[in-house]
């Protein structure tokens, strides 16, 4: 039985880095009942085992060991089994929220939302394009690509207050615990990234809203272990790209098109790898 009010914080680690210890510091300070769960996939940096003897006397506060990187979703849905509350926020560790982050987010929820997003900025204020977009469909890829209109970003200011949107950002996403559960959590399927796009995509066909809270922003660092395997990140990433698209785009029924965008994907991956390479070693 889920607690009414309770807010239940699943953040996963994946050598995620220092600013997980602020990231969990600044959840704990909400102005409401929170809850955080710390999924850990397989983190050699020894910061999972450290918060969990600081916070060991805090009952708020539980470290789920995985020891092994399961992705992304996956390590979500072990969060989401362990937690209490009537919502889940699931957060990136490099994300820092304000204490009435959670509330204003929470206000926003009604019988017809699923997912509720906010504006993620960076240190200096600067406010993320990919907090709200449309779904990555081939046509509007293209578009984008040459910079044509009609494609994944949405341009213009941010909304003083909510919008309702096709994609959020997966770096902050608040659910009625109940909807999370009818669509089944994240798709295991997905190992890293595309995985908030499938669920917004499943949630919106289920006949919920999803929201991006314009008047709610939060500082994302953006990527601490990302930057440090960027070649398996980066093979994961298109991977999703090509699952999503196989699952979502209605053009993936067509064959030809469907074994171009397959090959499209890979190349530009390996074309990727050098670059990626060199930075590393820098």
């Amino acid at each position: 039985m889920a607690i009414p009010g309770l807010t239940s914080i699943v953040v996963v680690l994946a050598n995620s880095g220092p600013l997980t210890r602020d990231c969990v510091e600044q959840a704990l300070a909400s102005d409401v009942p929170v809850e955080l769960i710390l999924v850990d996939n397989g983190s050699a940096d020894g910061i999972p085992e450290s918060l969990d003897r600081a916070y060991a006397d805090d009952a708020r506060v539980r470290v789920v060991y995985n020891r092994a990187n399961l992705g992304f979703g996956p390590a979500v849905n072990r969060g989401a089994a362990e937690a209490r509350g009537d919502h889940l926020l699931v957060l990136n560790p490099d994300c820092l929220v304000e204490p009435d982050t959670i509330a204003r987010l929470r206000s926003h929820v009604d019988i017809h939302t699923a997912i509720v997003g906010a504006v993620v900025c960076d240190d200096q204020g600067r406010p993320d394009p990919a907090s709200r977009r449309y779904d990555p469909l081939l046509r509007r890829a293209i578009n984008t690509k040459l910079g044509r209109p009609g494609g994944i970003d949405i341009t213009g200011p941010m909304p003083a207050g909510a919008e309702d949107v096709e994609i959020v950002s997966g770096a902050i996403i608040l659910m009625p615990r109940i909807v999370f559960d009818r669509l089944g959590g994240f798709d295991e399927t997905f190992f890293l990234h595309c995985e908030d796009m499938d669920l917004c995509r499943r949630a919106r066909d289920a006949g919920y809203r999803v929201i991006l809270a314009g008047d709610v922003r939060v500082l994302h660092g953006k990527g601490v272990s990302s930057r440090r395997r960027p070649v398996f990140v980066s093979r994961h990433k298109h991977r999703s790209m090509y699952l999503w698209f196989r699952r979502h785009d209605p053009m993936a029924k067509h064959v030809l098109v469907r074994g171009a965008v397959f090959f499209g994907i890979w190349a530009h991956f390996l074309l990727k790898i050098p670059g990626q390479v060199l930075r590393t070693r820098r």
